[in-house]
């Protein structure tokens, strides 16, 4: 059995003001298409401005719609292959 190792860039990037933070995920995928997706988070007005924390809920939340997509493309390129219906499983 031959193992292959491949990798994936994911790239995130965020936009904040003083209450909001917006998360864009990219990532490139080796036959050249690419899947996007984005996250928010809004900070309550009674609490610290922590913009680590708005990223990192608004990350999670790009990255979370990212495995989404790639898990709706994947089945997408099942069901074009094997002229069946497949069935996601979503985590």
């Amino acid at each position: 059995m031959m193992i292959t190792t491949v990798g994936w860039h994911v790239e995130l990037e965020f936009q904040e003001d003083d209450t909001h933070t917006r998360a864009a995920a990219l990532v490139r995928l080796p036959d050249g298409s690419e899947v996007r997706a984005h996250g928010h988070a809004s900070r309550h007005h009674v609490d610290s401005n922590q913009p680590r924390v708005g990223e990192e809920i608004a990350g999670a939340r790009a990255l979370n719609e990212l495995a989404m997509q790639l898990l709706t493309k994947a089945h997408s390129e099942i069901d074009a292959e094997s002229g069946r219906t497949s069935h996601p499983i979503h985590v």
